[in-house]
């Protein structure tokens, strides 16, 4: 299974790179869960890119349990620039 989600819209198409982040650091979906309270599915809608928008408190709360940027999280591609 493709740990990394691209999620292809009108410009361009978003990385959803979560669940590959998640196996690097060799943590659980789980784990990530109960240390950062956050809700299973809004992980899950996260890692699968199964989201059309996104609460800046969470964001702000893996980025920091997990030592990164927004964009180890999710990045956008624009496809005129790429």
């Amino acid at each position: 299974m493709d740990k990394i989600k691209k999620i292809k819209i009108e410009n361009g198409y978003y990385l959803f790179k979560l669940g590959d982040l998640l196996d690097r650091k060799k943590i659980s979906i789980n784990k990530l869960m109960r240390d950062t309270n956050t809700d299973f599915k809004v992980i899950k809608r996260i890692m699968d890119g199964d989201l059309a928008r996104i609460d800046i408190i969470v964001l702000a709360r893996l980025c920091d349990y997990l030592n990164c940027k927004e964009t180890d999280i999710f990045e956008y591609i624009n496809k005129d620039i790429d």
